[in-house]
């Protein structure tokens, strides 16, 4: 499932070549009620070993509103989730791919709905995010977050 960073950290658009050094660690998940949490957890382990935790918080939130999503909306019946963290200068990017056809969109909630919320959260709170199309059934809904460039990260 390839996925792209930017080289230039300004643009978040997965559609440019990469430059430089990425750092990337991914884990399957079954299509399970507990693979938000096992996946929040797979990415603030990933990010505290490089030491990037300035935008932990962040991170978890969106992996678990990602990955919910792909447990609802997005992988079929006994299908797999994929869950990759990648670090690219000082960009972190959270992408979660699925089986799924349907292409994710923010929507505006009913007042009195207990879901729905999740995309425009996501839209809030990290620097870009976005949806890529699989050529074989499938996506990648991806975050981006720019983070400082320190010596451990």
């Amino acid at each position: 499932m390839p996925s792209r960073l930017p080289e230039d950290p300004n643009t978040l658009e997965p559609d440019h070549a990469l430059g430089g050094a990425v750092e990337h660690e991914m884990m399957f998940f079954d299509r399970l009620r507990s693979t938000p949490a096992a996946a929040r957890s797979f990415v603030a382990e990933t990010l505290t070993q490089w030491g990037c935790t300035e935008r932990l918080d962040d991170a978890r939130l969106c992996t678990s509103e990602l990955t919910t999503n792909a447990v609802l909306h997005g992988a079929t019946a006994g299908g797999l989730i994929l869950v990759r963290v990648v670090r690219h200068n000082t960009l972190l990017r959270v992408e979660v791919h699925d089986s799924g056809d349907g292409t994710p969109s923010k929507r505006k909630a009913q007042d009195t709905a207990d879901d729905g919320r999740g995309l425009l959260l996501i839209s809030a709170i990290t620097d870009d995010w976005g949806v890529e199309k699989h050529q074989n059934p499938g996506k990648c809904v991806w975050a981006a977050f720019h983070h400082n460039a320190v010596p451990a990260c």
